[in-house]
């Protein structure tokens, strides 16, 4: 029936990290009536009709290769000023059941093979989807960065990925094993990161074979999002942009696994996509990604934009963004888990380039300007919900 809500679980690859616990925690305080809407797309007023699960129906789970228990990384982001005081008391218990769901990530070694990974992976999903009694679990990439994939012969097609694993090769980054482990249990799934995940040809081909849906990539949360929103602006009023130049200081883990050249390679890619794509043109300048441990989970973007007006004159346009990571992409987690959640009930599958919205690199659409994003989204949440609706 369109409308009945079923009980959805979130697996969380990244679990106990800033922005998965942002996510267990903000959603607890939200049931509890603790915390406002703000930064929730789905609970904006054009999402009543869309169908989703309830925000009191989301289970939470995942792995994680740290130890340090939910309740805990609760009070260490209160100190870091991400969440608020008091919070973690008042939400103990969900902290602690979704804590009880995470599991150590059965990465490969020298013992345990990539297909072994990922039948754990897979086992552990399908166990904590029947435990709960689920209708259906949204895999939610919000783990570390990667560096960008090298091709390999075996990421072609289903039937040469499937060889390569039973020939005990290791040909995929964790991100696509978890992807893979995603598709083999039946469940949909969403990359918040710029890691390759589902963009390997093999896989997206296996995720059209079981019918799943995914999403993905990089979760839109500071510059990027105003680029997809200023872009669109100097094109429609005829300002030709001439070099667009950023400069990001980031903290936090994030920042700490980016300052490795070879992941700030591939996110570096993703958030420089938008730009040629609204402007219609290609722009010089470069983004930089700096790590400054002392920002914390916060996360500082300054941008020099230099365009040319009416009769040559030129002029410049500079903003800053100062944001808190975790309490940027936490909301969009949530939403993206509820809408790929109610399109797998659907039976929508494949890449969701309707969510585009949310991604810096979406799949499945080439479209970058932020409204038009916008409408695409609410069209695609409106047909969710009317049972005669199409994709």
């Amino acid at each position: 029936m369109p409308g009945q809500r079923s009980r959805t679980g979130v697996w969380l690859v990244g679990a106990r990290g800033s922005v998965a616990t942002t996510v267990v925690a903000g959603t607890a305080a939200l049931r509890a009536g603790l915390a406002g809407t703000a930064g929730c797309v789905t609970e904006q007023p054009d999402f009543p009709d869309a169908g989703l699960p309830a925000l009191s129906d989301l289970v939470f789970g995942g792995h994680d290769v740290a130890c340090t228990p939910l309740p805990k990384r609760a009070e260490q982001l209160v100190e870091a000023g991400v969440l608020p005081h008091g919070l973690p008391a008042g939400i103990q218990d969900d902290l602690a059941a979704a804590d009880a769901e995470i599991r150590q990530a059965p990465l490969p070694d020298g013992a345990t093979s990539q297909g072994d990974a990922v039948a754990a992976i897979r086992d552990d999903i399908v166990a904590f989807r029947e435990r709960h009694g689920l209708a259906r679990v949204v895999v939610v990439n919000v783990s570390s960065t990667e560096p960008v994939l090298a091709s390999h012969p075996a990421h072609d097609s289903a039937a040469a990925l499937r060889a390569a694993l039973a020939a005990g090769e290791d040909v995929l980054p964790p991100s696509s094993l978890y992807a893979l482990a995603a598709i083999t249990a039946g469940c949909a799934h969403v990359d918040f990161t710029p890691s390759p995940g589902m963009r390997i040809p093999a896989l997206r081909e296996l995720a059209e074979e079981a019918g799943v849906p995914y999403a993905g990539n990089d979760g839109k949360t500071g510059e990027t999002l105003l680029k997809a929103t200023l872009g669109p602006m100097f094109a429609a009023r005829g300002l030709r942009v001439r070099a667009w130049s950023g400069t990001n200081l980031l903290g936090g883990g994030d920042g700490e696994t980016l300052a490795d050249p070879a992941a700030s390679a591939s996110k570096e890619v993703s958030k420089q996509h938008v730009l040629g794509r609204t402007l219609g043109h290609p722009v010089e300048g470069e983004v930089h990604i700096d790590y400054v441990p002392a920002l914390g989970d916060w996360k500082t973007a300054w941008d020099h934009v230099a365009f040319d007006g009416f009769l040559g004159v030129r002029m410049n346009l500079q903003f800053t963004w100062v944001g808190c990571d975790s309490a940027l992409a936490a909301p969009l987690v949530i939403d993206l888990a509820r809408l790929t959640a109610r399109a797998h009930e659907r039976e929508v599958s494949g890449p969701l380039g309707e969510l585009g919205f949310f991604f810096k690199d979406p799949i499945g659409t080439d479209e970058h300007a932020v409204m038009a994003q916008y409408e695409t989204l609410r069209a695609f949440a409106s047909g969710l919900g009317d049972v005669g609706g199409d994709r």
